[in-house]
């Protein structure tokens, strides 16, 4: 079983968080176009003594995919 890189995954997911802020702070420029993909609503399951909820939802916008492009570029200069 291949070994995974946690780096690698901790930098993209820094790199979506910072483009997404980006996108926030940039609210009316073409950083903060994109499209949401997921459930529009959540699904319950209801086992009479527990109720679960799931739901699961990603918006992905440019400044987002240039914050993981930054974060790939982080990691190529770590290795």
């Amino acid at each position: 079983m291949k070994r995974v890189n946690w780096t690698l995954v901790v930098l993209v997911l820094i790199g979506f968080v910072i483009g997404t802020f980006i996108g926030t702070y940039f609210d009316k420029s073409f950083l903060n176009y994109g499209q949401s993909f997921g459930m529009s609503s959540p699904v319950e399951l209801n086992l009479g003594f527990i109720i679960l909820t799931f739901g699961l939802q990603f918006q992905i916008t440019i400044a987002s995919v240039l914050g993981v492009v930054l974060a790939l570029l982080v990691y190529k200069f770590l290795k």
